[in-house]
């Protein structure tokens, strides 16, 4: 006889209980590489550039995030596509298709510009977690900088990626910051497609620190090695193996890419919206790290809205350090041809680990050195700047290439917006090196 739906074996009516844990388990199936290589991107260092382009600009940098978007998810979708199609990271497509000095340089200059970034991140947040518990900022700074590296090396990628997921969650801190301060909403969707600016050093210097920080190498590196990450861990094979598994597997990237580029360039949309309210109409316009701003939001917006910036904060450096230190360590152990992932025990991939600690441990000890966390994150942004341009290039020509693609090659309307946003970032790195 058929059991009545809706109710289990016993007869019992399903609890609400396990609805909830379908749907927990559901949603956190649904995000993969591209949602959490997202919300990385809005890491602590980035927060502070949104910050200061709301407290210095207003409401009139808000135009920069909806042109940004298509450009960013366009990038990460090649990045994204490259690894689940050939089965190998960025670092080791680059390896057979360039010379020997291409992939060198590229990879020199991201362990430099990653170590300088980890030292900003893990800085910001040990600021923020002493306005919040009163601890020590050097002492919550060794704290997490220990929970990263073992966090890392000790778990295991399909457990690790988990308490990743969950934590995509502290973007929502930002939207949240919104609900307790005044909005002209008005006002905010005309400036969103009519700024009023004025075109001078300081605008153009915001607009090539916006992009820079949205557009990040270190991005391109890591979900192209988590998409091989989620192969190896599903006990899949890459498509130009097995081709059958293309449309599932391209539509799932393709839905989890640009939904979440989109949550991350929302995100920082409401960081710069959220700073200009508060800060720039109180006259606050010189922000230097993600901490200030959050501290500078208490006396204006209360308790409660600096608390949810400040959890942000910390959520997405718990998120963005480690995809740091992971992508140089991909991108090393595949120049090196070591053995490398998440899901590998320690022992059996030291090389791989030995760079995410040391990646990590140097943006600690950064922090006793005479560099200060601002000095890491302009010399970050600049090398970033130098290798994005030349990297952006590689990637769509590999990502366009029949040899290396087999018939999964990118779209002309992907490709174009890729040379757009190359051509962008190139206009950029050149922006940083006029003198002011």
């Amino acid at each position: 006889m058929k059991k009545p739906e809706g109710r289990e074996k016993s007869g019992r009516p399903k609890s609400s209980a396990g609805s909830w844990h379908r749907w927990k388990r559901n949603l956190l199936a649904r995000v993969g590489p591209g949602f959490i290589t997202g919300v990385a991107d809005d890491d602590p260092s980035g927060i502070a550039t949104y910050s200061q382009a709301g407290a210095q600009f207003g409401l009139d940098m808000l135009w920069t995030m909806p042109l940004a978007y298509p450009l960013m998810a366009a990038a990460q979708s090649m990045c994204a596509k490259i690894g689940r199609v050939t089965g190998k990271g960025l670092a080791a497509n680059i390896k057979t298709r360039f010379p020997p000095i291409v992939l060198k340089s590229v990879v020199l200059l991201l362990l430099t510009a990653n170590m300088l970034n980890i030292a900003a991140d893990v800085a910001a947040m040990g600021e923020v977690a002493e306005l919040v518990s009163g601890f020590d900022r050097h002492l919550m700074t060794a704290f997490f900088v220990i929970a990263t590296v073992l966090l890392q090396i000790f778990v295991p990628y399909h457990r690790y990626v988990f308490f990743l997921k969950w934590l995509t969650v502290s973007l929502l801190a930002y939207a949240a910051v919104l609900f307790t301060v005044h909005v002209p909403w008005a006002d905010v969707a005309l400036k969103t497609v009519w700024p009023k600016l004025t075109l001078n050093f300081d605008t153009a210097s915001m607009v090539v620190a916006i992009f820079g920080t949205t557009i990040s190498p270190y991005l391109f590196f890591w979900q192209a090695s988590e998409e091989v990450e989620d192969l190896h861990a599903k006990h899949g094979a890459a498509l130009l193996a097995n081709a059958t598994a293309a449309p599932a597997e391209l539509r799932r990237i393709h839905w989890d890419t640009w939904v979440g580029m989109f949550y991350s360039d929302l995100a920082a949309y409401f960081i710069i919206l959220a700073t200009a309210v508060t800060l720039h109409v109180s006259g606050v316009t010189d922000i230097k790290t993600a901490a200030q701003a959050a501290s500078a939001l208490r006396p204006l917006a209360g308790d409660f809205a600096f608390l949810l910036f400040a959890i942000g904060i910390l959520g997405v450096g718990l998120i963005g350090v480690p995809v740091l230190a992971g992508s140089a360590a991909y991108a090393l152990a595949e120049a090196m041809s070591w053995k490398l992932g998440l899901e590998r025990r320690a022992l059996d991939a030291r090389g791989f680990y030995s760079v995410i600690a040391i990646s990590v441990l140097a943006g600690l000890i950064i922090q006793y050195s005479p560099i200060s966390p601002m000095k890491a994150l302009f010399w970050s942004a600049v090398i970033n700047g130098i290798v994005a341009v030349p990297l952006m290039a590689i990637i769509i020509l590999i990502a366009s290439s029949t040899s290396v693609m087999g018939r999964f090659t990118s779209s002309r309307a992907i490709a174009t917006r890729g040379w757009i946003a190359t051509a962008i970032m190139g206009i950029a790195a050149a922006m940083m090196f006029v003198p002011s």
